[in-house]
């Protein structure tokens, strides 16, 4: 009988992040990870590799894409990264060594010279993002046309006038050059008599107000802009706009409060969500809530359908203490909404949305019918789970289970016949304190599945949880000591996992984990009713060990046979276990 092959280690699927939380639906979920799992990911095989210093602070999720060709540069996997300080990196996103100690490109926005610089956060009377304000929002990418939008806000000061900018991008993939005309000023204005009107029945676009926090969105041919303010300093309104991403022209304005204030869409950093029938989702903040009588939708569940030049409300949501969740700052929309797959739908309510706001509430809707506004309950929704105060992200969904953070605790919701269980599945013993955070999924189909959250408080870390049971911590960047160390966090940041690799955002770098050395491989082969297991005893001294349940937590039991050693391998021989027994190498 010949002896165990130390098998090669796979290729990883081409996986592309380009938009926030990893697809229009928002799940967060990556179900192409074929290179990191439970098994490697431990401080022992899995680490920092690598650091690129940007010029400010990376609120933005970083982007990734493989196979770019970079002008006179070849064909790169680049992870893209937009600052606070209006630059926009492309990085080599596998290694920054020789020519890629470089950034491939960047793109600048400002030109001091010329008085056109970032924003001090003191000419917004906000510190909520300090010291300046430049990209908030994450970009969003077309592969199809090889090009990156995104949205940036300048002052811009001429002699005795001072402006306040935002505008929309978009550039070359593989140069950072401007493309279609870009960029072009975003300036919209709608009819109505509310907050900051022109007093001549127009509601105007106050660009030192307003704050372009959600992600973008690209939908059947139009990037989708949405805005909120600095602190909620007047005047200001919810506003969502479309412009053609061939054109940059206008293509779709709405406005959340045009006869009333306020409304604010910032969801937290996720962006505006959609359905298969083109339908687009946003969570409103406080704001005035009228209905459909002068249309203004504070603190609401929106679902808004494009229609010529505009777009209109085709249904909304809006719970029954709306009025004192306006006057506690209490927004409904703090946190993102994501649109739920059919598979966890039921026959009477098979198209599912699920959000959650600073009430502490889990709000499970109905896409085909929102539930409009009840001024007893919210009986007329699918679903309301009350948690303890305070959630401010987005929440993400893999394998019939919804994670969410709130008031600090990363939970974990099964759904069963269209509805969530209202015990959670498991729960994080890792605590993510103001502001939280929004978790990224990794898994392979529905194996491997691993939960990515940053801890945005004081200095980043990087947390990997077990998805099966969130009890079960993989790995955390404090582990090592100084070796994989990040830098100061900042809010609502959200890491991104693809092909093998795993990309953070702080204040003054991209940070990239990855399996570090030579990750210990193993093979496995049936030979006469065992089960040989072989590894390399070097460079790391490993045990085997099983367990036949991951979600309890796990109680990992070492293999009963001392393993052969033999030409620098390690041999187990294992009579074949029940159903579902799993194995694990570890340094002890």
């Amino acid at each position: 009988m010949c002896g165990a092959v130390l098998a090669p280690r796979p290729l990883p699927a081409q996986v592309n992040v380009l938009t926030f939380h990893n697809d229009n639906a928002r799940t967060g979920q990556n179900l192409n990870e074929t290179t990191l799992t439970p098994i490697n990911v431990n401080t022992n095989t899995f680490g920092l590799l690598f650091s690129d210093t940007v010029d400010g602070q990376i609120y933005a999720q970083p982007l990734y894409m493989a196979a770019v060709a970079i002008t006179n540069n070849g064909t790169h996997n680049v992870v893209f990264v937009a600052t606070e300080n209006d630059s926009v990196y492309a990085f080599d996103a596998d290694n920054n060594a020789g020519s890629n100690a470089a950034p491939l490109w960047q793109a600048s926005f400002i030109k001091p010279s010329a008085g056109v610089t970032t924003v001090p956060s003191g000419d917004v009377d906000s510190p909520n993002i300090s010291p300046v304000i430049g990209i908030t929002s994450t970009p969003v990418i077309d592969p199809s046309t090889g090009t990156l939008y995104v949205e940036a806000k300048t002052k811009e000061v001429s002699g005795a006038n001072t402006a306040y900018i935002h505008r929309l991008h978009a550039l070359d993939l593989g140069s950072g050059a401007e493309k279609f005309g870009g960029p072009v000023v975003i300036q919209p204005e709608v009819p109505g008599t509310g907050l900051g009107n022109n007093g001549m029945g127009l509601v105007l676009f106050n660009g030192l107000r307003h704050l372009n926090r959600p992600a973008l969105l690209l939908a059947n041919g139009v990037v989708y802009v949405a805005y909120a303010s600095h602190g909620d300093t007047p005047p200001y309104h919810g506003w969502v706009l479309g412009f053609n991403a061939q054109t940059l022209q206008p293509q779709g304005v709405f406005n959340t409060t045009p006869n009333g204030r306020l409304g604010g869409v910032w969801e937290s950093g996720d962006g505006p969500a959609t359905d298969d029938s083109s339908n687009i989702y946003v969570i409103t903040g406080n704001g005035t809530f009228d209905g459909t009588t002068d249309g203004d939708y504070g603190d609401s569940y929106l679902k808004l359908t494009p229609s010529g030049t505009n777009l209109i409300v085709a249904d909304y949501f809006t719970p029954y203490n709306q009025a004192s969740l306006l006057s506690a700052d209490t927004d409904v929309g703090s946190g993102g909404l994501v649109v739920l797959p059919d598979a966890v739908g039921s026959a009477a309510h098979p198209h599912l949305a699920v959000g959650t706001g600073k009430d502490g509430i889990i709000h499970l809707v109905d896409r085909d019918n929102l539930g409009r506004f009840n001024s007893t309950n919210n009986d007329q929704i699918v679903q309301s789970i009350a948690l303890p105060v305070g959630c401010m992200s987005t929440p993400a969904y893999f394998n019939n289970t919804l994670y969410s953070v709130c008031n600090a605790t990363l939970r974990a919701f099964s759904f069963s016949g269209g509805l969530l269980i209202t015990t959670p599945s498991s729960v994080s013993s890792i605590k993510f304190p103001f502001p939280g955070g929004s978790p990224s999924i990794s898994a392979n189909g529905t194996s491997n599945g691993i939960v990515w959250m940053l801890q945005n408080s004081s200095s980043a870390v990087l947390h990997a949880l077990t998805a099966a049971n969130l009890a079960v911590e993989l790995y955390n960047s404090q582990q090592a000591g100084a070796r994989d160390a990040l830098g100061a966090a900042v809010k609502y940041a959200v890491p991104s996992v693809a092909n093998g690799k795993v990309y953070a955002g702080t204040a003054s770098a991209l940070s990239v984990f990855g399996l570090i050395g030579a990750a210990p491989l193993f093979s496995a082969r049936l030979a006469s009713n065992q089960l040989a297991i072989t590894w390399p005893v070097s460079p790391l001294n490993l045990a085997l060990e099983f367990t036949t349940n991951l979600a309890a937590p796990a109680v990992w039991n070492s293999a009963p046979q001392t393993p052969v050693v033999s030409g620098g391998q390690a041999t187990v021989s294992i009579p074949i276990g029940p159903v579902n027994t799993f194995y694990r190498l570890r340094a002890p």
